[in-house]
Order: structure tokens, then C-alpha cells, then sequence
């Protein structure tokens, strides 16, 4: 892996359900490379190299991107909109973590080309197993294309 490879983009404002995720993630060795973002302006800014990431390599992408809906500044369906209609983004696989189950966000977010949707459990261990699921498939046994 080169030094700068990022695996996971974790963008989640609500910093109990984050910190999970990440030890979720560290406990099972899942992302050697995490980057936690905190809204979806600062993950526009990151995946499209603007603001404080200007500069950065934007073809360093993450191999996913674990995607929030509810969140300040910029809501997940909008970052979720960028990414799928943008030629540079649009292959990295996105999973929405969210605590909706509302029908109208599910059909949006596939319609705007989320690669799953999943509901966070409310309880620990079903929490704990989900994040570790979402990492053991989407890093060690999808597929992606070719250096995209």
C-alpha cells in the first residue's frame, strides 16, 4: 500500500457513533488508512481538493466512503450527489450509514447512486458487527475497478 493510500472516508458529525465505527474498524484490522471527517462540506473539500485540502492529491481517492445523511453544512444526499456525478469520484463505492429508515431517504440515496444503505443498529454489538461486515466486504472481498 503507498504511504498516502487512503482505505476508508468515515464522514459522521455525531462523534459516539464515529468513535465506534473506528474501533470497530481497528479492532477487526480492517482500515490500515481511516480518515474521520466531520460534515459534508469539509468531505467535498477533501474529495475535490478545495478549501483546507487544496493541494491535496485528489487522485488518492478512498477505496469507500462510509457516508452519514444527517449532518450540518452540507447533508449526506448532497455529498452523495457530487461524488456519483462527478467523472473523478463517481466509481468509489459509497455505503450510507445513517439512523433513517425512512423510505423516501433509502429510494434517494439509490437513485443518486449509493452502492448500499445501511440503518445503524442502536445497540452496541449490533453496531459493532455491522461496521465490521461493511469493512471485511467492501475492503477485502469487493472488487473495485482498476486503479480508478
Amino acid at each position: 500500500m503507498e504511504e498516502n493510500e487512503i482505505e476508508i472516508l468515515l464522514v459522521e458529525d455525531n462523534p459516539s457513533d464515529a468513535e465506534l465505527t473506528i474501533r470497530a474498524l481497528n479492532k477487526y484490522h480492517i482500515a490500515n488508512k481511516l480518515i474521520h471527517l466531520k460534515d459534508g462540506a469539509q468531505a467535498i473539500d477533501f474529495l475535490f481538493g478545495k478549501g483546507a485540502y487544496a493541494g491535496r492529491d485528489i487522485n488518492n481517492k478512498p477505496r469507500v466512503i462510509l457516508l452519514d445523511l444527517k449532518m450540518p453544512k452540507v447533508d449526506g444526499t448532497e455529498v452523495l450527489e457530487m461524488v456519483k456525478s462527478n467523472e473523478l469520484t463517481k466509481t468509489i463505492p459509497v455505503v450510507i450509514l445513517t439512523s433513517s429508515k425512512e423510505h423516501p431517504d433509502i429510494q434517494k440515496c439509490y437513485t443518486l447512486g449509493a452502492n448500499s444503505y445501511i440503518v445503524k443498529p442502536v445497540e452496541f454489538d449490533g453496531f459493532i458487527q455491522a461496521v465490521k461486515e461493511i469493512g471485511l466486504y467492501w475492503l477485502l472481498l469487493n472488487h473495485p475497478p482498476t486503479k480508478f
